[in-house]
């Protein structure tokens, strides 16, 4: 993700949807998932939301990573805070890609992590309060 810029902004004030990923709530815990912090993401939403554009929220919910009480919670919060959320979607984490890693000679950081099965994402809709 990049900072916002003017042309970046301009293509936005064309844009209806907007499908954003958060990769995890918590910043600590998104730079230690992915390499870098949520900052950038959450401004983003921030923007979209003040400036009238649609977002469809979307999560990969992870076993034991994405999937707490406390930062289901925070997400929750951050989904109230946005005016134009019209879906959140949650995406049942799965191990199908880690045939790529290891081809590409790379260490799969989720090794060991199961597949999200349909109770985990009932259990995170409940606590996010979405059907």
């Amino acid at each position: 993700m990049v900072s916002l810029n003017a042309d970046i902004k301009k293509l936005l004030s064309l844009t209806d949807l907007v499908l954003l990923d958060i990769k995890h709530i918590d910043s600590k815990k998104c730079k230690d998932l992915v390499g870098f912090s949520n900052e950038l993401e959450l401004d983003f939403a921030k923007y979209l939301s003040d400036n009238g554009i649609d977002i469809w929220i979307r999560q990969v919910l992870i076993p034991g990573v994405t999937d707490n009480n406390e930062d289901l919670l925070k997400l929750k919060n951050l989904i109230a805070s946005l005016k134009t959320v019209k879906k959140v979607e949650l995406l049942p984490y799965h191990d199908m890609g880690k045939f790529k890693w290891k081809r590409l000679g790379l260490t799969y950081s989720l090794e060991g992590v199961r597949s999200a099965n349909l109770e985990d994402i009932k259990k995170a809709k409940k606590v996010l309060g979405i059907s």
